[in-house]
């Protein structure tokens, strides 16, 4: 059974002005001239930048986008297209963070569709899924999660268009993470609802881990199965600590 390539993403969500520059450049200054690492690299900045960090793309260093429209085009003031993302240079976009469901109102149906124009955008959704605290709290762990993969993955997803980013809302941005066995019992959940529904090629969509990942955690976390690769909130946003993050592929 093929093994999907790890992913370490970073997003910078709301945060980032021009003088970010040294910042992913310093990660492109990293990637070049320390041990090649074994993941695959991506920042998603604010779409202000996107453009700009575009131009530093390489076979090392992906960039992506944190959002996009459903539609191509349109009368849709102050959105964006995935296809003006995709002119950028840009090849990621994030879609249904926990953030985008709770403060937007997001539904599975909505982030599908933007899924969906993503991947007809020739770029490679990150589709988000996520349990909140009183989830949790509740026991609906896997209920919830495995019912936001089925409502939020489309049916034109494949290994080389789609990843899958678990993250627990609890966890994003407050320093706490799961147990490691919490991690292990929801990935491994995550790949079998993929299997099942995709066969084969389910065993290669990625599935990411994000949640406070840092750079004292990352390797243990890494190393989870089922665990490939992670997508980075606040740690991504200091050159040093987004590599010590990846550092974890080096070993």
């Amino acid at each position: 059974m093929a093994v999907p390539s790890p992913i370490v993403a970073g997003n910078w969500k709301m945060n980032g002005l021009k003088q970010s520059f040294e910042q992913i450049d310093a990660v492109s200054s990293f990637l070049s001239s320390k041990t090649k690492p074994t993941c695959r690299v991506l920042i998603c900045p604010p779409f202000t930048l996107l453009n700009q960090f575009a131009s530093l793309a390489s076979d090392d260093l992906a960039i992506g986008a944190q959002d996009c429209h459903f539609n191509a085009s349109g009368a849709h003031t102050g959105d964006i297209s995935a296809d003006m993302i995709a002119d950028t240079g840009a090849t990621f976009v994030i879609v249904g963070h926990s953030e985008r469901r709770a403060d937007h109102g997001e539904s599975n149906e909505l982030v599908s569709g933007k899924a969906v124009a993503a991947q007809s955008a020739g770029l490679n959704a990150i589709i988000c899924i996520g349990e909140t605290e009183d989830e949790r709290d509740a026991g609906d762990t896997l209920s919830i999660v495995i019912g936001q993969l089925e409502g939020s993955v489309p049916a034109s997803a494949n290994a080389s268009n789609t990843v899958v980013a678990y993250e627990p809302v609890w966890g994003i941005g407050t320093g706490r993470t799961p147990t490691i066995g919490d991690v292990a019992t929801v990935h491994a959940a995550i790949r079998s609802a993929l299997i099942k529904r995709f066969g084969e090629q389910g065993s290669t969509v990625p599935i990411l881990y994000g949640g406070s990942v840092k750079p004292s955690n990352a390797d243990e976390l890494m190393h989870v199965e089922n665990v490939d690769g992670a997508l980075v909130g606040g740690a991504s946003l200091k050159a040093t600590d987004f590599d010590g993050i990846i550092d974890a592929y080096r070993k």
